[in-house]
């Protein structure tokens, strides 16, 4: 009967019952390349690297300095030379007879304009130097990118092979249970001995066993989605309805690996800073204009002014010029950084040939694992029928007293290891195929095969 308080009833109870949202596995292969916590970090270094390639564009462009500057101090000079260092402040003005004590004002204020108007190629090595760091930041995103993605993807498909495990030994557990109510009732009428119900207690018991540990191994699967699901990974519920049957045959992959693209650009990084000291050791050539003021209180007889005097600027200089720069003590340096950077380049260059030689290894070695896995799914289908076949054959003879109870037993354990088996065969399938994408860096033509159920 219908109350006038079914409807809030109701109510509470939907609301007392958590609902979790079935996830795919698409859904959680953009889960991982959005929320992976190391994808957030190579987002990070890919922004650095493009502020590094604005910042290398800079130097285009005129540098401008502006001075201001006041003190108090005395005003005697000496002849003489010193070597430039940074503890004596130079002074300017003739020498004086006396040496006092006397102390004036002096203010100083001014621009200086400098601008590279070329630079032999300079600055274009460096802004090679800048594109490729920015280029490997890239590639480095994109293969920590397709890393979370593929480890979600496995573990997506781990769960599923726990979860199938999970149902398999709750159907177990039940089988068990069954066949304890089946020994009690013909051991109450005296067709079977006390010695079969003993028995059939202990099948039941490892029966539970095996789920509680099925159950345990499905949570422990779960963890590993904590960092692309975060908290709601605990749980998940997974779509597993794309997964009943072996997948088709998966398209080529259509790009190159992630970890062979971010080695040919540590690889170009190598060669652009190679270039870049091939540039450093050759001259440069600034255009400079400089306006500036001077204020003092000294004055060039030898008096001084009053008692503000030199607080503002009274004597103005302006000045345009033509410098060139040639770091001659920078030379060795220059040719132990570029023999240092060769070995680098080589050291890369090594490293590439032998990622793509890991590459097609791996990928010869996933479509092996596939063709087994796809031959295994035949192989256990005909074992799991005939296990079906010897498991319900056990079970009437055993009513019938033609069996003993060790034969159910067995037959029992061979169907549900057989029941397993069949399941998980299926998932190896599109584990393997997964596996191949994988390896050939690419799960578009993976996740398209879904797209297809």
């Amino acid at each position: 009967m219908i109350t006038p308080n079914s409807g809030f009833v109701l109510a509470l109870t939907l609301v007392a019952v958590p609902v979790y949202a079935q996830w795919s596995l698409p859904g959680v292969v953009r889960s991982a390349g959005q929320r992976y916590p190391g994808v957030e970090i190579s987002l990070a270094k890919m922004a650095e690297a493009a502020a590094g390639v604005q910042l290398a564009r800079t130097s285009y462009l005129p540098k401008a300095d502006y001075l201001f500057h006041v003190n108090r101090a005395t005003r005697n000079n000496v002849f003489g030379m010193m070597m430039p260092q940074q503890v004596v402040a130079p002074i300017s003005g003739p020498p004086l007879a006396t040496n006092a004590g006397t102390n004036v004002w002096g203010t100083a204020t001014g621009f200086l304009v400098s601008w590279e108007p070329f630079d032999l190629g300079q600055r274009k090595a460096r802004d090679q130097v800048a594109g490729a760091e920015r280029l490997l930041a890239e590639k480095a995103l994109v293969r920590t990118r397709f890393q979370a993605e593929a480890a979600a993807a496995d573990a997506f498909l781990t769960i599923l092979a726990a979860d199938e495990v999970v149902r398999n030994g709750q159907a177990g557990s039940k089988r068990a249970e069954s066949l304890v109510r089946l020994v009690e009732a013909l051991a109450a009428q005296g067709l079977r001995p006390g010695t079969d119900l003993a028995r059939a207690r202990i099948e039941k018991s490892a029966a539970d066993a095996q789920w509680i540990q099925a159950r345990t191994a499905a949570r422990t699967a779960r963890a590993a989605m904590l960092d692309f699901l975060g908290d709601e990974a605990e749980n998940m519920v997974l779509d597993a309805a794309s997964f009943s049957s072996a997948p088709w045959q998966m398209d080529s992959a259509a790009g190159i690996h992630p970890l062979l693209a971010e080695q040919q650009a540590s690889l170009g990084l190598g060669q652009a800073r190679r270039a870049e000291l091939d540039k450093a050791w050759m001259p440069k050539f600034l255009g400079q204009s400089a306006l500036y003021a001077r204020g003092t209180g000294a004055y060039g007889d030898g008096s001084t002014g009053g008692a503000f005097a030199g607080l503002g600027p009274n004597i103005y200089n302006w000045g345009v010029g033509f410098s060139v720069q040639f770091a001659l003590g920078d030379l060795p340096a220059i040719r132990a950084r570029r023999q240092a950077e060769t070995a680098r380049l080589q050291s890369e260059t090594a490293r590439l040939q032998l990622v793509q030689r890991n590459v097609s290894a791996e990928v010869m070695r996933a479509r092996a694992r596939l063709d087994g896995a796809r031959e295994m799914v035949a192989a256990v289908r005909v074992q799991y029928s005939a296990a079906t076949e010897v498991y319900e054959q056990a079970q009437a003879r055993y009513s019938s007293g033609l069996a003993g109870l060790i034969e159910v037993v067995d037959a029992q354990r061979t169907y549900q290891q057989a029941e397993i088996d069949d399941a998980l065969a299926r998932l190896a399938v599109w584990r393997a195929q997964l596996g191949v994408a994988i390896a050939a860096g690419d799960l578009v033509p993976f996740l398209n095969l879904l797209e297809k159920r």
